[in-house]
């Protein structure tokens, strides 16, 4: 059995990831989005198992301990990360995983699984993500402008991945991922054994 493909997808708040992660999830089925765990109390409208796993501080610095995190920060004063176990089970079930996390965790996964397929997804430009930000209507400016200073820290991380696409039109940008994800399994050291099984009976 051919091992699954493992995807981390990264972008600045409001960019629109999640956006496009939820359609291209729906027209791949063979996709397994891998959910985050973390210790802070989960918000109205969140949902275990969905949003995130939430577990208390002393089960997330256990599972740290034991190894059990693929990749983990702490932000605000709670932890959150990735659980190891299951992203590891569906890749050897042949099943392709994204991981939806911010550019600290996609170079500690990079780092454990150098085979990771790092995709950055960046804003049409950063006035464009204070307009979409400030369009939310959910935060104060100082808040925004905060969260603008952290999306150009991320940007210049995005030197470090394997892709970068642009999220400016949706229908292309859903088209785009759907491409870097086909094209990444494509690859000559992905289909070697294919072409040795054509040229069997050559």
């Amino acid at each position: 059995m051919t091992k699954g493909k493992l995807f981390v997808i990264s972008a600045p708040s409001g960019c629109g990831k999640g956006t496009i992660l939820s359609e291209v999830l729906k027209n791949n089925k063979n996709l397994f989005f891998s959910v985050s765990a973390t210790t802070r109390s989960p918000r109205d409208g969140e949902t275990e198992g969905v949003n995130y796993y939430y577990i208390t501080e002393e089960e997330f610095k256990r599972e740290i301990d034991n190894g059990g995190m693929l990749e983990y920060t702490q932000y605000c004063g709670h932890y959150y990360g990735t659980p190891k176990k299951k992203v590891i089970d569906k890749l050897e079930q042949g099943i392709d995983v994204i991981l939806e996390i911010e550019t600290i965790g996609a170079m500690q996964v990079k780092k454990a699984m150098n085979e990771a397929i790092l995709i950055f997804i960046l804003p049409p430009s950063v006035p464009e993500l204070r307009r979409r930000l400030n369009k939310r209507g959910t935060e104060k400016p100082d808040v925004i402008e905060k969260r603008i200073s952290e999306a150009v820290d991320e940007i210049k991380r995005s030197y470090n991945y394997d892709y970068v696409m642009m999220n400016d039109e949706l229908e292309v940008s859903i088209k785009d991922l759907e491409a870097i994800l086909t094209a990444s399994k494509l690859t000559i050291d992905n289909n070697k054994n294919m072409i040795g099984e054509v040229l069997e009976n050559a």
